[in-house]
């Protein structure tokens, strides 16, 4: 058979193409296995199936082909599958053949694979080219097998098992991809023969990538990882039938940089142009996503053998191209290369693969006959630029010919174009290459090269001129990539797919960045240059959602980003559900069944929402859709198969299930139990789970034995010898790695039931990053949690929570959160107690449990949780307390996720008998912002407790700690205990005063108010311990800074100045003690009318007082003034009227409360004189006087007569009488000079009184005596100007008086003696009486 290929490549042209797909539908024979109650259902089976006519097997039959081959017409580089199905008895022996050579599956691995399955025989070929296009025959041979001598690796059946996934490295750490897989047969001395690829290229073993493969798994190992590395690697085993492949990237991420925002490595170094004195190294330029723009590139050179590197350019380039120039004939070299950006040099690069300096063509020039008969040689030709590039420019031409055998170097001139001033260039360096690098050349300037051969015998001639050479950048870096769309694709995985950039420009590939949204930062994707336009980025986080950009990379760098992707969510690509499986009868009535499958496996990214059943007679072909498994024939045998769908559509149907018989149960025994899954699978554990069965038998299940078996064989063993009543069962000693199934047994009292279908083969071995559930104590509510953070998770999972394995149901107690992660008890009782498991549904297993018991606690109780404290040194210590702790607790604390361990700066400790653990922090900076987390393990029981320290709560944290380390620095020295404060004594004295510690005899002690120092009238004494100044009657013009100073050679310490702001307290102070100190109003009668008086300690202006009458605030006024000394506040009432009547009362507030004093001058009359004494009484000596007034008050007032201030007292000379209540009087007997002077009377009833003054002036009868008398009486009136206080009509009075007296009327000697009046008048005034003498004077 023949099939002829016509190839159409992209490059011919762009029209469609109809790709014809071969179809084949072999005869498909199926072998049904039957399982059956006894013998005879077996053979009614094989009665009711279709029979088949059996050929007759010792009849030959020549070769032929049933379905020949036939043309196809494909696109370059796509696969292509070609189909033939052959009979023939024997069996035909097919071979393949192309263009009539026979195809070899070794000789182009990977592109041809040759498979042959129930007589359909196929070529598939891969990457299929337009040299491939050819005529493929196809050949049948009537013989037998031929007998093989020996086995060859192809012809051995390998089937590949445990693959290697997509892997993470980073630079310089190392990483081994294995498979595992099964051999058939498995010969120790011959192998698999297996080939390993990256990007599509064979990798060879060496000291950077070793390989073994065996019957078992095939193995490579990247002992030191770098970008380099970075790749999609593909194993390619070949087998009999073909080739087996798996494929899987690996990623090779950045190593720490050298320094902090220094850039990656970068990669790919290579050698190109070697000749004997000059190799070109080129690279490609690592991706820089957060760090700064990289401006250049360092070229290391080593020779082979040595370590040490040298520096080959001076000042870094700029592209990623450098010629490397001055290597010395015949040696070898390595190469490395370095990133330059502003932060710092980067990492170097993996070193280039070795190279020999030497000329490509000089062993071939060698060879020939005619060199030897040369001397001088020919000029050079072809002269021009190979590199033309800002940085640099290279001259390249072509070697004279002939020669001559002599060695040969070069000279090289320049001149600028069309001046023809030439000048050699190359005057220091012997020049071997026909090759050399210019780097002096100016910007803008045109130039020309010409090129000499010299050798021994002499110079050639100058070679042609080369064309004007400008150096100049002729590309740049390409334009930025256009629209970029990222699509579904796994749970972990994302497919991004972008537009090529207009402008290509030598593109090398692109880098790809992604950021999670609401991030800032952006991270890469892929470290190493990526040549296609359509990337898989993995690692990604199940259910996160990102962007993506590209940029495109050449020679200059990298491009201008593109714009962003649409975010996505990381979620797998919709599909439709695989198919269900594990068909089952649970029970049948003689006309219905009872029919359960498992669920797919994978349900395609979105929930499953509905099933289709489809039946069928075990001895038809048609399938029919039924919604209901009824209307069934009793004793006929059906087959089921079953579809699911989503939102993606349906899905593939399951296979049909093994014929099933409807008869009705009658058997007393239980029917099987279904739907057996697992939960919790661990590497020596898991938990089977089981529904009961629909049929029960004659009486109810009473429990369930569960047998288990390791797959592959038929030895089952029960694991539990007592029936469980549980539809549960945990299940121990596995051994990890193993793979085993189970089948349940229901029992009831008549017996064992019928054991379930087997279950799903299951692995005891944990899912990669499976996490336990945690249980905790919520520190602000006190609520006991189970939490489980899953390691995988998609859209459709839930967190499904059961106790017991039964699902929880409504309980005010138990709260399950939005997400369903967190499960927590508000009020936990007994009724709570019990195992609590979790399982997320659309997943590979991801599931946990939790007991929560009484006798074995589950939670450390905490008395607290973690808190904190600041010590006296500025250390912190982070602490918390457990109700109790054993000998055996064992915790660890964790900042930021990093776990502190005792040692420098820290100190762990714990105390078993107080129950606190405890740890301290030396030095507390603001590095130590975080979170802080105490786990304890104690027996059974663990729990956790955080501290969050951030943001505020930090910082006064911080603030604290920083001020205790200065306090203790200061306390080495003298220092303020306490520092300046004050009280105020009953006195209304303010008392500043400080206490002091760590002083000796030395230490000196100030007082200063704003920085002028106060001298106290007692030293201070240091030694004391207290330090104290008196600052009497406290007012506005004390207020003021004051602070106090203490020093010696040790050191020196301020104390806290007490400030302006605090006059006011002490102000407010001194009231405190003035207010409570008021007492009651007392009434004083004046010359000018009434006065009301409160005393108390200290009084001063600024006090808050106020006057009231008949509950009205009074004003000061001329009719009532308003005054006060420093003893007292007082209210004048000027000549008072029936009007000035009431209830009069005083508030003083001294902040805290106010004190309220009250005088009532409403009702009955005040005391008071109502007529009958002069102002001024004259007499003679030895004469008798007697002055008597009338006197009113209600009640009756008390009558005090006084002479000069002083109470007259009753005596024979001087009587005193008040008669009647009404008259009082006042007799001298028998005057003398003696008895003038100021007389006065007081009358005061509780209401009030008043107060009368007048003078009494005696004088003597005879003449001689007249100067005498004048003299004493004028004495006598002096004597009345110095008393207290008097009425100005009476000064006036007694000053006319005066002047009769001494017989002088004139106007300037009455002047004398009112200036003698106003002195007077003055000593009264210092003697504190303000209120009269202001009259006086006027």
């Amino acid at each position: 058979s023949v099939c002829v290929f016509t190839m159409h490549g992209k490059h011919l042209s762009k029209r469609e193409s109809t790709l014809t797909r071969a179809c084949h539908c072999p005869v498909m024979c199926a072998l049904c296995y039957i399982h059956s109650l006894d013998a005879a259902d077996s053979l009614q089976v094989k009665d009711m199936m279709t029979k088949r006519t059996e050929l007759l097997d010792d009849i030959p039959k020549m070769p032929d082909f049933l379905v020949a081959l036939r043309p196809h017409t494909v696109w370059e580089k796509t696969p292509v599958k070609l189909f033939c199905t052959v009979q023939g008895n024997p069996r035909p022996i097919v071979k393949w053949y192309k263009g009539g050579v026979p195809v070899d599956p070794l000789s182009a691995p990977g592109k041809y694979k040759i498979e042959n399955k129930y007589g359909v025989h196929s070529l598939i070929i891969s990457r299929y080219g337009i040299n491939t296009t050819c005529k493929h025959f196809l050949k049948n041979i009537t013989h037998g097998m031929p007998h093989l001598t020996e086995i060859h690796p192809s012809k051995l059946e390998v089937t590949l098992l445990d693959r290697f996934s997509v892997s993470f490295g980073v630079e310089g750490s190392s990483i081994s991809l294995v498979c595992s897989m099964v051999v058939v047969p498995d010969l120790p001395n011959v192998p698999p023969f297996a080939q390993w690829y990256r990007d599509d290229k064979l990798l060879k073993p060496s000291k950077l990538a070793e390989m073994s493969v065996s019957g078992k798994a095939a193995r490579l190992t990247l002992p030191h990882l770098a970008k380099d590395d970075e790749g999609l690697y593909t194993l390619r085993i070949f087998t009999k039938d073909g080739t087996a492949e798996h494929s899987a990237y690996l990623f090779v991420s950045d190593a720490t940089p050298s320094a902090p925002g220094a850039p990656g490595a970068p990669m790919s170094v290579k050698a190109y142009d070697i000749n004997s004195d000059y190799v070109l190294v080129a690279w490609k330029p690592p991706n820089t996503v957060n760090e700064a723009a990289i401006t250049g590139y360092f070229v290391d050179r080593c020779e082979a053998g040595s370590d040490t590197w040298v520096q080959c350019n001076d000042a870094p380039v700029k592209i990623c191209k450098y010629p490397v120039h001055g290597l010395s004939v015949g040696r070898s070299y390595h190469f490395r290369v370095r990133a330059v950006n502003s932060a710092g040099i980067s990492r170097p690069s993996r070193k280039s693969d070795k190279v020999t300096a030497l000329d490509a063509a000089e062993s071939e020039r060698l060879q020939g006959t005619d060199e030897g008969y040369v001397t001088i040689p020919g000029e050079p030709t072809d002269v021009h630029a190979s590199e033309i590039f800002k940085s640099y420019v290279v001259l390249s031409w072509k070697p004279p010919s002939p020669r001559g055998r002599a060695p040969l170097c070069y000279v090289i001139e320049k001149c600028l174009a069309g001046t023809g001033a030439w000048q050699r260039i190359n005057t220091a360096v012997k020049l071997h290459s026909p090759r050399y690098p210019v780097f002096d050349l100016q910007d803008g300037q045109k130039y020309q090269f010409r090129v000499y051969s010299v050798n021994m015998y002499g110079s050639s001639e100058a070679s042609a001129p080369s064309e004007p050479i400008q150096k100049v950048d002729e590309y740049g870096v390409p334009s930025a990539p256009g629209q970029v769309v990222a699509t579904r694709n796994t749970k972990s995985s994302v497919f991004v797919q972008w537009e090529a950039p207009k402008h290509l420009k030598n593109l090398m590939g692109y880098y790809i960045d992604g950021r999670v949204v609401g991030a800032k930062e952006w991270f890469p994707c892929n470290h190493k240059p990526f040549k296609h336009t359509r990337f898989v980025v993995h690692g990604l986080i199940p259910g996160e959602t990102y962007v993506f950009r590209v940029q495109a990379v050449n020679v200059f760098g990298l491009s201008e980003e593109s714009q962003e992707s649409t975010p996505i969510a990381v979620e797998p690509a919709l599909a439709t559900p695989s198919a269900p499986f594990g068909i089952t009868m649970l029970s049948c009535d003689g006309s219905s069944m009872t029919l359960a499958w498992k669920s797919p496996k994978h349900c395609g990214g979105s929930k499953v929402n509905a099933y289709y059943i489809s039946k069928r007679n075990a001895d038809s072909l048609v399938w029919k859709e039924v919604n209901l498994v009824d209307n069934l024939t009793e004793g006929t045998f059906y087959e089921f198969k079953v579809q699911a769908a989503n939102l993606a559509g349906v899905g593939v149907p399951s296979a049909p299930s093994t014929p099933k018989k409807c008869e009705a149960w009658t058997f007393e025994e239980p029917g099987p139990a279904y739907d057996l899954s697992f939960s919790e699978v661990r590497g020596k554990s898991l938990v089977i789970l089981w529904k009961a069965p629909v049929y029960s038998g004659a009486s109810a299940v009473t429990g369930y034995l569960v047998d288990m078996a390791k797959k592959g064989s038929s030895e089952f063993v029960t694991l539990n010898q007592e029936a469980v009543s549980h539809r549960y069962l945990q299940v121990t000693g596995l051994h990890e790695g193993e793979t085993y199934v189970f089948r349940v047994r229901a029992v009831n009292e008549n017996g064992v039931g019928k054991p379930s279908q087997l279950s799903e083969p299951v692995v005891a071995k944990a899912l990669p990053g499976t996490e336990e559930i945690v249980a905790g104590v919520d520190e602000e509510t006190g609520d006991i949690f189970l939490s489980l953070e899953a390691c995988e998770i998609c859209e459709t999972s839930k967190f499904v929570w059961s106790k017991n394995y039964k699902a929880i149901g409504d309980c005010p107690r138990v709260a399950v959160t939005t997400k369903g992660r967190t499960l927590t008890f508000t009020n936990p009782d007994k009724d709570d107690l019990g195992r609590y498991s979790v399982v997320v549904t659309d997943t590979d297993g991801v599931s946990g449990s939790h007991t929560l018991t009484e006798d074995g606690r589950s939670l450390v109780p905490l008395k607290h949780g973690l808190n904190y404290e600041i010590l006296e040194k500025g250390h912190v210590r982070f602490w918390l307390q457990a109700v109790k702790l054993s000998p055996s607790v064992s915790y660890r604390f964790i900042v930021n996720d990093k776990e502190v361990t005792s040692g420098e700066g820290h100190k762990i400790s714990h105390d078993v008998a107080t129950g606190i653990i405890q740890m301290t922090v030396d030095l507390f900076t603001r590095a130590n912002e975080g979170t802080y987390t105490v786990q304890i393990h104690d027996g059974k029981a663990k729990t956790q407790s955080s501290l969050v320290l951030v943001g505020d709560v930090f910082k006064a944290a911080l603030k604290e700690a920083e001020f205790q380390r200065k306090e203790h620095i200061r306390k080495q020295g003298p220092h303020f205990s306490e520092y300046l404060y004050f009280t105020v004594t009953e006195e209304c004295t303010v008392m500043l005063a400080c206490k002091v510690a760590n002083v000796k005899k030395e230490t000196t002690f100030h007082w200063y108010k704003e920085d002028d120092e106060i001298v106290p009238e007692t030293p201070p004494n240091v030694m004391s311990g207290a330090c104290a100044i008196p600052i009497p009657l406290f007012s506005r013009k004390d207020q003021g800074v004051y602070k106090a100073v203490l020093s010696d050679d040790r050191g020196k310490d301020t104390s806290l100045p007490v400030a302006d702001g605090v006059k006011t307290d002490c102000e407010f102070m001194c009231l405190l003690p003035s207010g409570a100190s008021a007492s009651d109003l007392v009434l004083q009668c004046t010359p000018e009318g009434i006065r009301l008086q409160c005393y108390m300690n200290y009084y001063t202006e600024e006090m808050k007082t106020v006057w009231k009458h008949k509950e009205s605030k009074i004003a000061s006024s001329e009719k009532m003034r308003i005054g006060g000394t420093a003893e007292m506040a007082w209210m004048q009432i000027c000549d008072p009227s029936d009007k000035e009547k009431g209830h009069y009362s005083i508030e003083i507030s001294d902040g805290v409360q106010t004190h309220t004093r009250t005088f009532d001058l409403s009702g009955q009359d005040r005391g008071r004189v109502v007529g009958g004494l002069p102002d001024v009484v004259t007499i003679m000596e030895q004469k008798s006087l007697s002055l008597t007034c009338t006197v009113w008050g209600e009640p009756t007032p008390e009558v005090t007569w006084f002479k000069n201030e002083q109470e007259v007292a009753s005596t024979e000379h001087t009587k005193v009488t008040f008669d009647g209540g009404k008259f009082a009087s006042l007799v001298i007997n028998k005057v003398t000079p003696d008895d003038s002077g100021k007389y006065s009377i007081n009358v005061r009833n509780k209401y009030g009184g008043e107060f009368m003054s007048f003078s009494v002036i005696s004088y003597d009868s005879t003449g001689g005596e007249k100067a005498k008398k004048k003299k004493n009486q004028g004495r006598c009136l002096c004597s009345m100007f110095k008393s207290c206080t008097f009425h100005y009509t009476m000064i006036v009075e007694c000053l006319y008086t005066l002047c009769m007296l001494k017989g002088n009327s004139s106007l300037s000697q009455l002047g004398s003696y009112l200036r003698s009046f106003i002195s007077v008048s003055d000593i009264s005034k210092k003697r504190g009486n303000t209120g009269q003498e202001t009259r006086a004077s006027r």
